[in-house]
Parts: structure tokens; C-alpha cells; sequence
């Protein structure tokens, strides 16, 4: 158990070293993991990550069982266009956002683990994909260019980043004006305990890196995007084999009863500028005010 405060470098470098070895463990053992960080619950299989089986597109190769929820399935994504996916792993998202945008549309993955960059290439030539590119690269600064984008997508990636801020400027930067995204990610409602905010493998684990959920939505509506909207929700619950590896039992049984919220989430976003469809999701909240006729 580490209890100082890492630096950003510090959680950047284990972050990289632990997906360096998440790409090459099979996606069973990595689904029975809290984001593939640690393969000692049996019970976290069903905590995070969502199935993607039923979706187009989907690769069996590509999927290590990361991930938190289901962003493609949200993205709005249309034929021809051109889609990024953030903290592209082995390309699994990137292959679903594929078969959506047909071979006449573009995707870009970046990950800036070159394991697996590496695989998901491979995984791409096996497919026979020429228009799905894997790029190596920091996600708050990104290797494209301004207004690239019209649909940006990544599945419980943005809380393993020190700087979230950033990385939401880098996504405004590099849609196209009216482009949207649809991000899954770990968002909190609470404080955590500092055992756990402290570690840098449980950062590693997508729940240590997560900020409060108001503080995540802030920061959309700081840069000024429009539309945004709440598509899914789910809560998330740490197995207690995972918890008093961090926490005395006592402190433990006291977490779970605090009423701390740990949460999946993916919402969607516009750049202004040009005309975008809000999200047509039954279960979806939007967070703006309501206008229109339809609202009541």
C-alpha cells in the first residue's frame, strides 16, 4: 500500500506499465478485474464493464474485457464519418465504430501504450480494415489535427488521466464544429478514503483517478459544449476482496456505509457550430433546461 501522493508522471508511467501487461492477458482474466487492474476478485466480472457481444462489429480479438460502458452504442455515429476513440486499447471500440461508419468513414484510435498499439493493429490487418488507423499518443494531446472529428468516443479512459481538463480541451480542439462525443466513464458522488485516492495501482484500476461527477460535468460545460446529456448511469460497487487490500476491515465496513457513490457514466456533448441531434436515448437526462413544446 503506497500512501503518498503520486505525481502525475508517476501515475502516467503505472498506468502505462500496467496495460502494457493488460494487452497481453486473455479478456476473461481481465473482465474479473476492476479495468484490468487486478485479477484478485472473482466478483468484480459484472462490476464495470458492459457486454458488447450483441453489437456490430464487435470483435471477440479486440475485446480484453476493459471498459465501463458502452459509448459506441450511444455515439449517434453515420456512415462516412470520421470517429476517434480515446485510450483505444486493442481497437475493440474502434471496430464497432467501424461497421457504423462504413468503409467510406474513417477511424482513429490513439493509446498511448504501445503494446497495445501494436495489437490493435494486428487486429485491424486481420480484419481487413484499411480505413481504421491506431495512432500512439497521449489523449490531452492529441496527434491530430484541429476539427477532425465528427464523433468522439472512449470507454472509462479519461479518469487513468492526471488532468482531465485538458483532455476535454483536446477533445473540443479536435471535433468539428457541431461534432460530438459519447464518453463512458468513473465518476464519484463522495469522498474517497485516502488509502484508496493515494495508490497508484488503484488508479490504475479506474476508481483512485475518478473526480466528483459535478466536477466532470463542469468541466464540459466550462469549455463551452452544448447539449449535454446524461445518456446512461449506473453504480458501482467494490467487492470487499478488493477493498481491505487498501482498508482494515473496520474501514471497510465503514466505506460501504458512508453512502459514497461510485459511478459509470457516458455523456454526450456537442461543439458548437453546426446542427447535431441530441441523444435519442429513452433512459437519457439531459442537464440543460428544456425549451421546446415537447418538454412537459
Amino acid at each position: 500500500m503506497n500512501t503518498t501522493t503520486p505525481t502525475p508522471e508517476e501515475l502516467k508511467e503505472t498506468v502505462r506499465k500496467k496495460y502494457a501487461q493488460i494487452s497481453a492477458q486473455g479478456a476473461d482474466y481481465n473482465a474479473r478485474s476492476c479495468c484490468g487492474a487486478t485479477g484478485s476478485s472473482t466478483k468484480v466480472y459484472n462490476i464495470m464493464s458492459d457486454d458488447y457481444t450483441e453489437l456490430e462489429g464487435y470483435n471477440k480479438d479486440a475485446d480484453l474485457g476493459l471498459g465501463c460502458g458502452l459509448p459506441t452504442q450511444f455515439a449517434q455515429i453515420k456512415a462516412g464519418d470520421t470517429v476517434i476513440d480515446l485510450g483505444s486499447g486493442a481497437g475493440n471500440d474502434c471496430f464497432v465504430a467501424r461497421h457504423e461508419t462504413g468503409a467510406e468513414g474513417k477511424v482513429i484510435g490513439i493509446d498511448f501504450t504501445t503494446e497495445m498499439i501494436d495489437q490493435a493493429r494486428k487486429n485491424a490487418d486481420s480484419l481487413g480494415y484499411n480505413n481504421v488507423e491506431f495512432r500512439f499518443g497521449d489523449i490531452d494531446n492529441m496527434p491530430v489535427n484541429d476539427n477532425t472529428a465528427d464523433v468522439i468516443v472512449s470507454n472509462c479512459v479519461l479518469n487513468l488521466v492526471p488532468n482531465k481538463e485538458k483532455v476535454f480541451s483536446e477533445i473540443y480542439r479536435v471535433l468539428k464544429p457541431g461534432g460530438h462525443f459519447s464518453i463512458s466513464d468513473i465518476v464519484l458522488i463522495g469522498e474517497l478514503p485516502e488509502a484508496l485516492k493515494n495508490d497508484a495501482e488503484m488508479y490504475a484500476g479506474c476508481v483512485a483517478g475518478a473526480i466528483q461527477k459535478d466536477d466532470y460535468i463542469g468541466h464540459i460545460q466550462d469549455l463551452g459544449f452544448e447539449d449535454i446529456t446524461l445518456q446512461k448511469e449506473k453504480p458501482i460497487e467494490l467487492p470487499m476482496d478488493v477493498l481491505t487490500q487498501y482498508l482494515s476491515q473496520e474501514e471497510a465496513d465503514a466505506f460501504n456505509s458512508s453512502g459514497i457513490g461510485i459511478f459509470s457514466i457516458t455523456v454526450f456533448a456537442t461543439k458548437p457550430g453546426g446542427t447535431v441531434e441530441s441523444s435519442s436515448d429513452n433512459n437519457a437526462v439531459a442537464q440543460k433546461p428544456c425549451c421546446g413544446p415537447s418538454c412537459c
